[in-house]
């Protein structure tokens, strides 16, 4: 195991989503931290904040303590602002590993939300219930949704935004259809049966 493998270790997981999607900006163009915090606000602007401009630095920090990132080398002698950062060979691996793992991750919040409806199945009223809330705010973010063809930006901003209209497109019609089925399904129950003595469902 080499040293880098060793510090990671010992650090534990990164799982802070601003320095994930920080050392992508710094993967796809080496910046200084004004720039970074320019391009992360245009790019991630409605999905990640940063709490304040200092934010950056401590971000970067994080990432160089990690070997994700490392300044340029000829720079060291410019103002803290203004050293430009590039991502490591390690950091570039690493990005893509956590990329995959973020499809886990989105199956992972799926199921629970799933198991969380099943929960309501004795009360199919309540279920119903949260059902047509899922839909409101699935319909809530298509209506939100940019419309196609108006991308603008310089770099690869416009291909960031067509990517991200045609997933929302399909990823909210298929939560959509996945509604249907499950109102369906809750439909199909038969009516829960009440013990005359105590007067629940059993």
């Amino acid at each position: 195991m080499g040293e880098g493998s060793v510090r990671e270790h010992a650090q534990g997981p990164m799982h802070s989503p601003v320095n994930w999607a920080l050392l992508g900006l710094v993967i796809e163009r080496p910046s200084y931290a004004y720039e970074l915090a320019r391009r992360f606000e245009r790019t991630y602007e409605g999905a990640l904040t940063l709490s304040s401009v200092s934010h950056i630095y401590t971000a970067l920090a994080t990432l160089r303590d990690r070997e994700l990132i490392e300044e340029i080398p000829g720079e060291r002698s410019a103002t803290r602002s203004r050293r430009r950062y590039r991502a490591t060979v390690g950091g570039v691996a690493g990005h893509a590993e956590w990329l995959v793992g973020q499809v886990h991750e989105e199956r992972r919040r799926q199921r629970v939300l799933i198991a969380q409806i099943g929960a309501l199945a004795h009360t199919p009223d309540r279920a119903l219930e949260a059902l047509d809330a899922y839909e409101h705010a699935c319909l809530a973010e298509v209506a939100a949704a940019p419309a196609a063809g108006s991308e603008e930006g310089p770099g690869t901003t416009r291909l960031v935004a067509r990517l991200t209209s045609e997933e929302a497109r399909l990823a909210l019609a298929a939560k959509l259809r996945w509604a249907q089925y499950a109102r369906a399904q809750l439909m199909s129950l038969p009516a829960p049966h009440h013990d005359a003595t105590r007067g629940a469902p059993r």
